[in-house]
């Protein structure tokens, strides 16, 4: 059994920036996660992807975060980390991991609030 737990939301002026992290655990190798990825949810809209990291090091962002986000990871502490800088309001949601596990397994997390706001 593999867990996810995210960190790192907060409340933060338009501008600023937070660190999100996600953390695994359970029955696994760091090489036994294959891709990680990032998704968020704001009130009344659908979840959508923001970014992803596979285990050769190819990243990928959907256009709205492209240059302000930087996703990475860590394999050793099996966590990935979502940099968020000149964060918006639109920004506003809640952030939820998700983790490729033995190249069939999904995972995710129960996802961490992030609120910009003057």
């Amino acid at each position: 059994q593999v867990q996810l737990v995210e960190s790192g939301g907060g409340l933060v002026q338009p501008g600023g920036s937070l660190r999100l992290s996600c953390v695994a655990s359970g029955a696994l190798f760091s090489d036994s996660i294959n891709a990680w990825a990032w998704y968020r949810q704001a009130p009344g809209k659908e979840r959508e992807f923001v970014a992803r990291a596979n285990n050769l090091g190819t990243t990928n962002y959907t256009d709205s975060v492209k240059a302000r986000f930087t996703i990475s990871r860590d394999d050793a502490k099996l966590t990935v980390y979502l940099q968020m800088d000149s964060l918006k309001p639109e920004d506003t949601a809640v952030y939820y991991c998700n983790a490729l596990v033995f190249d069939i397994l999904k995972y995710w997390g129960q996802g961490t609030q992030v609120t910009v706001s003057s």
